[in-house]
């Protein structure tokens, strides 16, 4: 069977499982302990047909764990759409997700990537995850503390990496009172276009979804994973050389002593918007994202992201990190 993934890479696996229940889990688990854990197929680049056994997780459901006057503690199960998640939040007029909207994959994967954006992270909403341990079969909760969050990176990316499979997140969200985050990117200007001074959480998610729509192709049309790169942090006194050739090179303030700059500026800058090998290739309108425009391979979408790896190194001195995962 084809594997799904948004790269829409044609990539077989030799043994496709889908997992409906923790129940259906623990059995396939029983029988097969090196599985090939597979959510909605979004931050993956798939280089080879997957010999190994594929567990699609596929687990739904939403339900309530507790609330107050003021937040509620809602359980997504994994394999419910993330975007979809989101929406249905806001549209219950819970507060917390907004800024995370049109992001492709599934709830289950999101604490994995500490997944990012505008101004807020999972690691700022999550309250704990259920998973099971692979080899033991036992059922363990992390708290947000226990997933070691750091810049697009948990515990189950580095120390824990293959031992758990997460199957369902708890958020806290607020009910009132919401903290907005609207000073990145184009939101003011949108908001402000849009005659909004005071936006709701779902008006906020609208003008993210209309920003992200204008610069991110949609998978179902054009094969990606969204950002491909992370950005990355440098010392600030680099910074400032750099600033010294480069005096319009934006920053992000990470402490006292690093910042964050901003991948897709680097590999724009480097000639690299709308580059093009073959059916791979650079996003024409965001240098973050590589996609396939038809027939590519992963390893040739991988060759271009090493290429694009070479000339920012080249010309910037900057080391750039895969967000993705490549298998």
């Amino acid at each position: 069977m084809q594997i799904p993934n948004t790269f829409n890479l044609k990539v077989q696996a030799e043994k496709y499982i889908p997992i409906h229940s923790e129940k259906e889990l623990i059995s396939a688990l029983q029988e097969y302990h090196n599985p090939f854990v597979l959510g909605g197929g979004s931050n993956m680049l798939l280089t080879k047909n997957i010999t190994q056994p594929v567990f699609h997780i596929l687990l739904k459901g939403i339900s309530t764990v507790k609330e107050t006057d003021e937040y509620i503690w809602l359980k997504a199960q994994a394999g419910e759409n993330w975007h979809q998640f989101v929406r249905y939040t806001l549209q219950q007029g819970y507060g917390g997700l907004e800024n995370l909207s049109l992001i492709y994959g599934n709830v289950g994967t999101t604490p994995v990537q500490n997944i990012g954006a505008y101004g807020v992270e999972i690691k700022d909403v999550m309250e704990s995850c259920e998973t099971i341990e692979i080899h033991t079969l036992q059922k363990r909760i992390f708290t947000n503390a226990e997933c070691a969050f750091a810049y697009r990176e948990s515990i189950f990316k580095g120390k824990e990496k293959g031992n758990y499979i997460i199957t369902s997140v708890t958020f806290k969200l607020t009910k009132k009172n919401h903290q907005l985050h609207t000073q990145y990117g184009a939101i003011q200007q949108v908001l402000s276009e849009r005659g909004i001074t005071k936006p709701t959480p779902e008006e906020l998610s609208d003008a993210i979804i209309t920003i992200r729509e204008s610069k991110l192709p949609n998978p179902n049309v054009l094969g990606n994973c969204g950002s491909f790169f992370k950005n990355p942090i440098v010392l600030k006194t680099d910074y400032e050389k750099l600033q010294q050739q480069y005096p319009e090179i934006p920053c992000y303030p990470v402490n006292e002593t690093e910042v964050k700059v901003p991948a897709g500026w680097l590999i724009d800058r480097s000639g690299l918007k709308g580059y093009r090998k073959g059916d791979a290739g650079v996003h024409k309108h965001q240098a973050l994202v590589l996609v396939n425009y038809g027939e590519a391979t992963g390893e040739e979408i991988l060759a271009v992201a090493n290429y694009v790896k070479t000339q920012v190194r080249e010309k910037f001195g900057i080391a750039l990190e895969f967000e993705v995962n490549i298998f």
